[in-house]
């Protein structure tokens, strides 16, 4: 779903009701009452189609599919799954880490109503035989990161690294995605740090550390 945001409601409700099972909604700017509808007409319809996004750049098994905008040839198969809500960091992450490549790398998007979730990634990731580690990229605002850090101690067996970007934000201000604002104390990069590594998570500080802790791993 590649449309100006004013017809993305529509576009992804068409989707579901012709029965689609993916969609990778790539539009910027969606008004979140029209994502939150979207979203639950997927739902009334029973789940058939997996919604990632919106405001993503959608998914990549790299030398075996490529569903939305991300470079194809930045990186090359591997054993580390990737999830992330930034698009630019997805890049990053996948040409850092190019030597050893990707099994999966999902973008899901900054949004505050996204379809598929860090644990909904998390989850695959753990099931997924051709995946070893999974690095997961988070970011200030909301409280993604804390739940993921949840599920992560209670059924993801396999290595994690992390990385939140945000630890200058100023509070207050969105920074980039419409769901990356910081609200007093919670939503910081320093909260979601602690929350990942007090399940053993091992947080970078930078992109470029994360892929060295990452590196390892694997």
């Amino acid at each position: 779903v590649f449309v100006p945001p004013k017809f993305a409601r529509a576009a992804v409700v068409e989707a579901i009701d012709a029965g689609i099972g993916l969609a990778v909604v790539i539009t910027e700017g969606i008004p979140v009452h029209d994502t939150a509808a979207f979203w639950a007409h997927a739902c009334a319809a029973g789940n058939r189609t997996r919604i990632i996004g919106p405001n993503c750049p959608g998914l990549i098994s790299p030398g075996a599919s490529n569903a939305g905008i991300i470079p194809a040839d930045i990186t090359r198969p591997g054993r580390i799954g990737l999830v992330s809500k930034s698009g630019t960091l997805t890049y990053q992450m996948m040409y850092e880490l190019r030597d050893i490549g990707f099994s999966t790398a999902v973008g899901i998007g900054g949004d505050p109503v996204i379809g598929t979730t860090h644990i909904d990634v998390l989850a695959a990731f753990e099931a997924d035989p051709d995946t070893d580690a999974i690095v997961m990229i988070g970011e200030i605002g909301g409280d993604a990161e804390e739940r993921a850090a949840d599920y992560i101690r209670e059924h993801v067996s396999k290595p994690v690294v992390g990385y939140v970007a945000g630890f200058t934000a100023p509070e207050g201000k969105t920074m980039g995605h419409a769901g990356a604002i910081v609200s007093g104390s919670a939503g910081t990069a320093a909260a979601k740090k602690e929350a990942l590594e007090a399940v053993g998570v091992k947080v970078g500080k930078t992109p470029t550390e994360t892929a060295e802790i990452a590196r390892s791993l694997c």
